[in-house]
This record gives C-alpha cells, sequence and structure tokens, in this order.
C-alpha cells in the first residue's frame, strides 16, 4: 500500500507564495509520473501541473508562469511552489500518482487565498 503524505497548505494573502510537498512511501517514487490537482467547493477536481518519470512538465492555462511542479528523487517527494497566488487559486490540493496502475491519492491540503 502506497501513501501520500501532503502538506504546507495554509492561508496567504493574494500575490503571496506558497510552497506544497508531497512525500511518497516508497523509495521508487521516481519511477511514476506525479501530479497536481485541486477541487474548489462546487467544482470538478482539476488537474494543476504533471511532472513524468522523463521529466516532462506540464501546467493548467490557470497556473502556467506561476507554479512549478519539481521533485526531489532522493526524498521520494515532488513539490509544487505556487507564486503570485489569487483568490481562485482557493482549493484543496492533491497529490497524486498512478503506480503499478492504482491510483493514488493523497489525504489533501487546504489552500486559501485572502486578504
Amino acid at each position: 500500500q502506497v501513501q501520500l503524505v501532503e502538506s504546507g497548505g495554509g492561508l496567504v494573502q493574494p500575490g503571496g507564495s506558497l510552497r506544497l510537498s508531497c512525500a511518497a512511501s516508497i523509495s521508487t517514487f521516481n519511477l511514476y509520473d506525479k501530479a497536481w490537482y485541486r477541487q474548489a467547493p462546487g467544482k470538478q477536481r482539476e488537474l494543476v501541473a504533471l511532472s513524468t518519470s522523463s521529466g516532462t512538465t506540464t501546467y493548467a492555462d490557470s497556473v502556467k508562469g506561476r507554479f512549478t511542479i519539481s521533485r526531489d528523487n532522493a526524498k521520494n517527494t515532488v513539490y509544487l511552489q505556487m507564486n503570485s497566488l489569487k483568490p481562485e487559486d482557493t482549493a484543496v490540493y492533491y497529490c497524486n500518482s498512478k503506480i503499478s496502475t492504482i491510483n493514488y491519492w493523497g489525504q489533501g491540503t487546504q489552500v486559501t487565498v485572502s486578504s
């Protein structure tokens, strides 16, 4: 059973920054694609950023130029650096990875952007 544990959410003012972390309980995390999703109240869960095992990254149009997904293979951790945050970025953020055909999700971390 693989566990993904997120941290780093919180309350931030518009224009501020946060970094989310997602630590995996397996040492082979680097072999798999990793993604961050978010879900705002009353909305569907949406893909925010994807990092493939080969190193390719893609982003939702709404976060391009503001968010950066990265990984530390030695720590089995994937990060989401979020800059220039906007109120519309408010959501629960989830870490995701498909490992050996099973889709794993973290527990979610709340990000609230408000003055």
